[in-house]
C-alpha cells in the first residue's frame, strides 16, 4: 500500500510517501480501506514533534478517516463490509489504516462516506464542548472564536442545530461569509476592537452566555469583557499560541466560570460516552442538521501540499484527502 512516512521531526513538505506492506488487524482491531482522510490542525504540529502525542518513528500521520473494513482480528467490534469513520491515533493518510473499537463508528445508510470523514474529530470536540463542558441552552448566545476552522464551523453548526444564537469571530471577509452561510447570525472582525461592543448591542447590552474558544490569548481576554451574567467561558485550545493568564476578577464580577474541553480524554475516560457522542453527531449528519463545510479536497499524493495549506490559516472548514473508491 501507499503511506506517507515521518522519519524523523520536520516539516509537512519532508515526508516520503512509499510502498509498504498491508498492515493485519490485531485483537480488538479492524483493517480499514481508507476512502477519504481529513486534515486537522495538530497534523502539522504531529509532524513536527511538538504535539503531546509523539509516535514512534517512523510512522505515518493523520487521526480522521472514513472507510470499508476489509478484515478483523478477535474481539473487533466489525466485519469485513462495514462502513465506518474513526480516529487512530495516526495511520490516515495512507491506503489502508488499522483502527481501535473506542474511537470507530458504523456510518449510517445514506450519508457518503467523503463527509463522514469530516465527523470524527472536530463536531464531537464542539459536541461536548457546548453540551457536556458549556450547558448551552436554547436561545443562548454562543460566541465562538475561530469560527471558520474545522472545528468551529462545526460549533456554529451545532449550536444552532440545538436552538443557540452563534456569533462569529473571523479575520477575513470571506470567512466571515463562510461563518453566515453555515449558521452564525452575526460574524466578526476579531482585529477590529469594535467586536466587543458589537455584541455588546446584538445582544441587547448582556453579553454572549457561552464562550467555544480554541484561540486563546487576547481573543479570550477581549471576550471576557462581554460575558454575560453566570456566563460560561469554554477553553478548547491555545492556536494562537499564547496561553492565558485569566482574569478571575471578570469571572468573579459576572459569577461567571471557565472550563477546558478536551475530546481526546473522553475516548480513554469515557469510551461509552465517546461512542454516543459520535454517533449523536451522525444522527445530526443524517437528519441534515449539520453537514461538513468542505474547503478543498486533495488526493493521495497531495498530502504535504494539503498540510502546507492549513498550516497557512488560508482554509477554512474542513481539509480532506481523497484516498480510494
Amino acid at each position: 500500500m501507499k503511506a506517507w512516512q515521518v522519519q524523523d521531526w520536520c516539516a509537512a513538505r519532508a515526508m516520503q510517501l512509499t510502498e509498504m506492506p498491508v498492515p493485519e488487524p490485531g485483537p480488538g482491531q479492524a483493517l480499514v480501506k481508507v476512502h477519504t482522510a481529513a486534515l486537522n490542525f495538530f497534523d502539522n504540529l504531529m509532524i513536527g514533534g511538538k504535539y503531546q502525542v509523539k509516535p514512534p518513528r517512523p510512522f505515518t500521520p493523520g487521526c480522521e478517516i472514513a472507510g470499508e473494513v476489509v478484515a478483523a482480528g478477535p474481539g473487533s467490534d466489525f466485519r469485513p463490509g462495514d462502513r465506518v469513520a474513526s480516529q487512530p491515533d495516526w495511520g490516515a493518510f495512507a491506503e489502508y489504516c488499522l483502527v481501535r473499537n473506542a474511537p470507530t463508528n458504523r456510518v449510517p445508510d445514506g450519508v457518503p462516506l467523503e463527509q463522514a470523514a469530516a465527523i470524527p474529530v472536530v463536531y464531537p470536540t464542539a459536541h461536548i464542548a457546548l453540551q457536556r463542558r458549556g450547558q448551552l441552552r436554547e436561545g443562548e448566545f454562543v460566541l465562538v472564536s475561530a469560527a471558520a476552522g474545522g472545528v468551529g464551523l462545526a460549533a456554529i453548526q451545532l449550536a444552532k442545530a440545538w436552538g443557540g444564537r452563534p456569533i462569529a469571530l473571523a479575520g477575513s471577509e470571506e470567512k466571515r461569509r463562510v461563518c453566515l452561510e453555515n449558521g452564525a447570525e452575526l460574524a466578526l472582525d476579531y482585529s477590529d476592537d469594535a467586536w466587543i461592543d458589537a455584541v455588546r448591542e446584538h445582544t441587547g447590552g448582556k453579553g454572549f452566555d457561552l464562550l467555544f474558544d480554541p484561540v486563546g490569548g487576547e481573543t479570550f481576554d477581549r471576550a471576557l469583557k462581554v460575558i454575560a451574567f453566570e456566563g460560561r467561558a469554554v477553553i478548547i485550545g491555545f492556536a494562537g499560541g499564547a496561553i492565558q493568564q485569566i482574569a478571575s476578577n471578570r469571572l468573579l464580577l459576572k459569577n461567571a466560570s471557565a472550563v477546558g474541553a478536551i475530546w481526546g480524554r473522553y475516548l480513554t475516560e469515557d469510551p461509552a460516552f465517546a461512542h454516543e457522542v459520535v454517533a449523536d453527531c451522525f444522527r445530526l449528519l443524517a437528519a441534515g442538521k449539520i453537514a461538513p463545510c468542505v474547503w478543498r479536497t486533495y488526493g493521495l499524493d497531495e498530502v504535504p501540499a494539503a498540510l502546507e495549506a492549513l498550516d497557512t490559516r488560508k482554509t477554512y472548514g474542513k481539509v480532506m484527502v481523497r484516498v480510494g473508491d
